[in-house]
């Protein structure tokens, strides 16, 4: 799809070359799950691709639908919207994967649709709401203010659990 190829452009730009983090510091990639606008910074953020055939895993969590291949890697994918105990829909073609790095693992996300990389720098950011059980809070990096909205901001190293991350790494 054009659009994502124009994201991934874009992504590609903000490539740290001299590795002070500087071209990519507040800058992250937004998306959509629902009707909530969510993002991740763009540093974990390898590329964007359209849905593809996902081979199925058996024991592995129920939010980590499968395997890709894509261009001879196997990269695990993690539906959003079941990792959030959202119900579930069917994909279509606004579908994507966000294929990201968590330590040195590459992951894809589903999510309903990408939006486009904005800036939200930290002083647009309050911390995260609290939650009486504690649940889901532990991968919510901070609440995004831009313009009259809110986004979600997920810290994606916490995403996945030390348990899940040791299964998925030896697929």
């Amino acid at each position: 799809m054009a659009e994502y190829e124009e994201l991934n452009a874009e992504l590609d730009s903000f490539d740290d070359e001299d590795g002070d983090g500087d071209e990519q510091k507040d800058k992250y990639l937004t998306f959509h799950i629902g009707k909530e606008n969510y993002g991740i910074e763009i540093r974990h953020v390898i590329e964007i691709i359209v849905m593809q055939e996902i081979t199925v895993v058996p024991d592995m969590p129920d939010f980590i639908i499968g395997v890709i291949n894509l261009r001879g890697l196997v990269i695990s994918v993690m539906d959003i919207r079941a990792r959030f105990k959202m119900e579930a829909r069917e994909y279509d073609d606004r579908t994507c994967i966000i294929v990201v790095k968590i330590d040195e693992i590459s992951v894809g996300l589903i999510v309903d649709t990408v939006n486009e990389v904005i800036d939200i720098p930290e002083n647009q950011m309050d911390p995260p709401p609290r939650t009486h059980s504690g649940v889901g809070s532990s991968y919510i990096k901070g609440m995004g203010k831009v313009d009259n909205e809110v986004k979600i901001l997920l810290d994606i190293e916490k995403i996945l659990y030390e348990e899940e991350m040791e299964q998925i790494s030896q697929l």
